[in-house]
């Protein structure tokens, strides 16, 4: 692909960010964006965040996953936790979440420290899922190689009739991932590239300070 893409530009007028109206905690100016995401429309998952990490051999890996829930400070997603994400954040545990919200013209970038769910919270969860994405979580070797979808299909069959008629039991290898928040920005676009940038961080007090940051 030979292609410039230096006029693809837009002008970012929809809102802005006034340090005089803003909390002094984050979770509840999150909160508050998350929820006004929401009702304006126009994204289709807007718990859709993207998952930064780095594995065993520094290469930096992300993807998107959904957050879930959020405990206190913490924001929850669910996977396998044989697959190379959590891998990769065991051995390393400080990680990146960003939530991009394009209807609002508003980004979320989270750095925090991730560990394991208790397994009350992920039993829980589990529960909640629908039947298939419950049998899911039991077919696929996450992030293993596989020689076609008739692999999964296959196993998908066979665990099917297994619990037929009966309760499906979380994978012991499947459950909750917690991202403790260290730092949150919050970013607002502006007109002429001069973009508000809020950045919440917190101390070893667990007290917060709020910083305005050039765009």
């Amino acid at each position: 692909m030979n292609r410039s893409l230096s006029d693809l530009r837009k002008s970012y007028t929809a809102n802005s960010i006034d340090e005089a109206n803003l909390p002094t905690a984050p979770m509840q100016l999150f909160s508050q964006w998350f929820q006004e995401v929401t009702e304006a429309g126009g994204v289709d998952e807007v718990n859709a965040m993207t998952l930064s990490t780095v594995d065993a051999s520094g290469k930096v890996w992300g993807r998107v996953v959904l957050l879930k829930d959020i405990i206190d400070e913490s924001f929850v997603f669910y996977t396998n936790y044989d697959s190379a994400k959590s891998l990769a954040l065991f051995n390393h545990p400080n990680i990146s979440l960003s939530f991009f919200w394009p209807n609002l013209e508003r980004q979320v970038i989270i750095s925090g420290i991730a560990k394991k769910a208790s397994a009350l919270i992920s039993d829980t969860y589990f529960k909640s899922r629908p039947r298939g994405s419950q049998l899911g979580a039991h077919v696929s070797p996450q992030s293993q190689p596989i020689a076609s979808r008739q692999v999964l299909m296959d196993a998908l069959e066979s665990i099917t009739k297994k619990y037929d008629g009966n309760a499906i039991p979380r994978p012991e290898n499947w459950g909750g991932i917690i991202v403790e928040a260290q730092q949150i920005e919050f970013w607002q676009g502006r007109p002429d590239r001069l973009h508000d940038r809020i950045l919440y961080s917190k101390g070893n007090d667990g007290l917060w300070s709020l910083t305005r940051i050039a765009p």
